[in-house]
C-alpha cells in the first residue's frame, strides 16, 4: 500500500514555478510645460558685411592688420601714399590765401570809394564796380575754400579705417601695389561677428502662429543646433519676418539674432534652427523612449503603485545579470495614452497621472499584468 501512495505522489505533476520578475528601468510622469517647436535649416549671416573699399588712386604702402583679427570701428587697416595729395593741398591753401589778400584789398578799396562818393568825389558808376569785384573775390575764396576742404578729405582717404566691428578676412591687395578708386574688389572685406544672425524658412502654415506672437510682443526663441542637432550652439530670438511667401515652396523667410559672445557661429554656416512657437503649460510629461506602439495603439507600462506578495516573486539574480537582491516587485498595466506634443526627451501625453511610475525599458520581455521589479541606480549598488 505505501509501494502504490509512493508512485502516485512521484506522477503526480509538478506545479508550474513562479514567473520570474523583470527588471526594467523606471521613470516618473511628472507635470510641467512643453514647448511647441518647428524644425528648420538655416543659414548664418552676418549683420552686416563690407568691403574696404580704396577710395583715392595710389601707392598701398602699408598694411596694419594682421589677417584674420578682431578689429574695431576706426582701426587703422591700411595706408596710401599720401605725398601728391598732401601736395594738392598745399597748392588748394596757397590759392586761397592768395585770393583772400585780393579779396581784403578790394573790401579796404570799396571803403575808400564809400567815403569818395559820399562827399561826390567819385562816380557812381566807379563805386559799383568797386563793389562787384569784392562780391567775385568772396566767390573765389569761397571756391578756393571747397578746394582746401576737398585735398583735406581726399588725403584723409589715404588712411583707410574700419567702418564696422568685426573679422577681417584675407588680404586682397599687397603693400606695394597701385590701387584704384574705381575698383570693386577692395582690399580686405570685414564681417561682424556679434552680433550675428541665422536665416531659415518654415512653412506657411505656422504663420499664424508666429504673426500672433510678435504681435503680442512676445520674444520667440530660436536655438541654433549643429548639423547633428545634438548640441546647442547658441540661442537666441526672432528678429524679422519677410514680407512675402515664397509661392514655389510655400515656405516665408524668418531671421534670428544671436549675440554669438562665444563666436560659435560662423558666417555663411548652416545650422538647424529650432523656433519655439508656443507653450503648452500644465501637461502631463513623460520621457519620449516610454511610449510604445503596436500598430495604431500607442501605450505605455504603468507600474501598480503597490507591491505585488513576495511569494509570487523569486530571486531577482535568476533575471539580472548581478547577484544582487531582489527589491519589491509590481505589476503593470498596459494602458493606452494619447500622445500630443512632442521633442526629442519628453512627450506630452493623456492617460496618465503625474507621479505615476513606468516602465522605461525592456519592453520586448514585458505583457499586461507581468511582473517587473526595477533597477536599482548604481549609486545605490554601489553603497551595498
Amino acid at each position: 500500500m505505501g509501494v502504490i501512495l509512493f508512485r502516485v505522489m512521484a506522477n503526480r505533476p509538478k506545479p508550474a514555478p513562479a514567473a520570474r520578475p523583470v527588471q526594467v528601468s523606471t521613470t516618473t510622469a511628472r507635470q510641467g510645460d512643453m514647448g511647441i517647436y518647428v524644425e528648420a535649416l538655416g543659414a548664418v549671416t552676418p549683420v552686416a558685411t563690407v568691403t574696404v573699399p580704396t577710395q583715392v588712386s595710389g601707392q598701398l604702402t602699408k598694411v596694419n592688420f594682421v589677417e584674420g583679427q578682431m578689429v574695431r570701428v576706426g582701426d587703422l587697416l591700411a595706408e596710401i601714399d599720401a605725398r601728391p595729395f598732401q601736395a594738392q593741398l598745399d597748392s588748394a591753401e596757397g590759392q586761397l590765401q592768395r585770393d583772400q589778400a585780393l579779396l581784403a584789398e578790394a573790401r579796404t578799396n570799396l571803403a575808400r570809394y564809400q567815403a569818395a562818393y559820399a562827399q561826390k568825389a567819385i562816380p557812381k558808376q566807379q563805386l559799383d564796380d568797386q563793389s562787384a569785384l569784392v562780391d567775385q573775390n568772396a566767390g573765389t575764396v569761397k571756391l578756393d575754400q571747397g578746394q582746401v576742404d576737398s585735398a583735406k578729405v581726399q588725403l584723409g582717404y589715404c588712411r583707410i579705417t574700419s567702418s564696422i566691428a568685426g573679422r577681417v578676412g584675407l588680404r586682397l591687395v599687397d603693400p606695394g601695389n597701385i590701387v584704384q578708386s574705381s575698383s570693386t574688389n577692395g582690399i580686405v572685406v570685414i564681417t561682424q561677428l556679434q552680433p550675428i544672425t541665422v536665416i531659415f524658412s518654415v512653412a506657411e502654415d505656422y504663420l499664424p502662429q508666429i504673426q500672433r506672437q510678435l504681435a503680442l510682443g512676445n520674444h520667440m526663441t530660436v536655438q541654433a543646433l549643429d548639423r547633428a542637432q545634438q548640441t546647442n550652439l547658441a540661442t537666441g530670438s526672432i528678429l524679422a519676418m519677410d514680407n512675402q511667401i515664397d509661392s514655389e515652396t510655400g515656405t516665408i523667410r524668418l531671421r534670428a539674432i544671436f549675440t554669438n559672445d562665444d563666436n560659435a557661429l560662423f558666417p555663411s554656416q548652416f545650422v538647424n534652427a529650432k523656433l519655439l512657437i508656443d507653450t503648452l503649460h500644465g501637461q502631463t510629461l513623460i520621457p519620449a523612449s516610454a511610449v510604445q506602439r503596436n500598430g495604431t495603439n500607442t501605450f505605455v507600462y504603468v507600474l501598480s503603485r503597490e507591491p505585488v506578495a513576495q511569494t509570487n516573486t523569486t530571486n531577482v539574480a535568476a533575471a539580472g545579470t548581478n547577484s544582487q537582491p531582489a527589491g519589491p516587485s509590481f505589476t503593470v498595466e498596459m494602458r493606452a495614452v494619447t500622445v500630443g506634443a512632442t521633442d526629442v526627451e519628453s512627450a506630452a501625453v493623456e492617460g496618465v497621472e503625474p507621479g505615476e511610475v513606468l516602465a522605461a525599458d525592456n519592453f520586448n520581455r514585458l505583457e499586461d499584468k507581468a511582473i517587473v521589479t526595477p533597477r536599482r541606480a548604481e549609486g545605490a549598488q554601489r553603497s551595498q
